[in-house]
């Protein structure tokens, strides 16, 4: 049996924790005491030889310097998300401390609570390193369909941009804008994803088209499932933010991310009005303004 630990006891967490014990002995991990089977601690759960970090992407940088120590472990992320303080990546933040070929990510559509319940779904598993995706695969459940990916840096735009997008579909429908609106927010959002991309390297279309991108995309923009999209419901409803994330009770990712891709768009001169309206609807801008604005820019 491999030696294997989910770090992480989130709703995700818990879910990949689920589905990968259906075939393994599966360690769990986080920082409150959970009541999970195979529940244990982190010096316990390190010292496995294939990790799954689901640790937010905002969090994870002080998490590892706090109690991370390589000792030659598959990493295999399942955070989304965009540094906000540094607008850094996180394979940037990951490889400060585990090497590429030991580092993957996980992206693909996902709700943790259909996973949860067994049902199917395909995910990627992204790495620079086909013998990581190799050994990794077997561990995964046979409803859960895996593909291998080395467009590290393509998927991890594509999970993290589509958050922020959530959030404006989100804001969309809450302003009863309609379907066709809805669609053409959605299409011009996998476009602006991919347009941000090019920047930070060579990234493919095909990531963006496929599961990592528009499979997400499509999930996550169009589900009351999505945290992300129930912030743009409230936010199209004129609650406050603090408001809206102390109702929600999880971590909305494109929350911050928005930031970081706003912040990372003003420094490349990247175009991306989307991404741009989320973050000012998040700093207090009245979403039919940005509506206006969008509709002439």
């Amino acid at each position: 049996m491999a030696n294997i630990a989910v770090i992480g006891a989130g709703k995700w967490g818990e879910a990949l924790h689920f589905a990968l014990s259906q075939n393994n002995e599966v360690l769990i991990t986080s920082r409150t005491k959970r009541d999970i089977k195979n529940f244990v601690s982190l010096d316990v759960a390190l010292q496995s030889n294939y990790l799954i970090i689901a640790i937010p992407a905002q969090s994870v940088r002080q998490w590892l310097k706090e109690n991370f120590i390589y000792n030659g472990q598959k990493v295999l992320v399942a955070a989304k998300g965009i540094e906000a303080s540094t607008g850094s990546f996180l394979k940037e933040i990951y490889e400060e401390y585990v090497p590429s070929t030991h580092l993957g990510f996980i992206s693909g559509p996902s709700f943790a609570s259909e996973v949860m319940k067994g049902l199917p779904t395909a995910l990627v598993l992204n790495s620079s390193s086909k013998q990581f995706y190799d050994e990794f695969t077997p561990f995964f459940p046979n409803f859960i369909k895996t593909y291998y990916s080395d467009d590290v840096i393509g998927a991890e735009i594509a999970g993290a941009y589509k958050n922020v997008l959530a959030i404006a579909s989100g804001i969309c429908t809450g302003l009863a804008l309609g379907q066709n609106a809805s669609a053409s927010l959605i299409s011009r959002g996998l476009v602006e994803m991919e347009r941000f991309s090019k920047y930070f390297g060579e990234t493919k279309t095909e990531t963006f088209i496929g599961l990592s991108g528009a499979g997400d995309l499509f999930l996550t923009a169009s589900s009351v499932l999505s945290r992300n999209y129930r912030v743009g419901l409230g936010l199209a409803q004129n609650k406050p933010l603090t408001q809206i994330l102390e109702e929600l009770e999880e971590v909305a990712e494109g929350v911050k991310t928005s930031e970081a891709i706003y912040n990372l768009s003003l420094k490349f001169g990247i175009y991306t009005p989307i991404a741009r309206e989320v973050k000012l609807i998040l700093d207090g801008k009245n979403p039919k303004e940005s509506l206006k604005d969008l509709l002439k820019s």
